[in-house]
């Protein structure tokens, strides 16, 4: 990457995060997996309360 205040070059890569697929992990986390076309990978994983989805209410509601 190039110092602040200096031009980017033509041609630098800049990552572009294409989205993967989803599922399930086995500790029942949900996990994204995102893609670059240079091979560069990410995955998020997002942890989920216990329980069935019937125990769990909008409080709003």
């Amino acid at each position: 990457m190039p110092p602040i205040g200096k031009k980017a070059v033509m041609g630098a890569h800049v990552h572009v995060r294409v989205h993967q697929g989803m599922g399930v992990s086995a500790a029942g986390e949900l996990v994204e997996h995102y893609h670059c076309r240079c091979g560069a990978t990410w995955t998020k994983s997002y942890r989920t309360e216990d329980g069935d989805a019937e125990e769990r209410r909008d409080p709003r509601a």
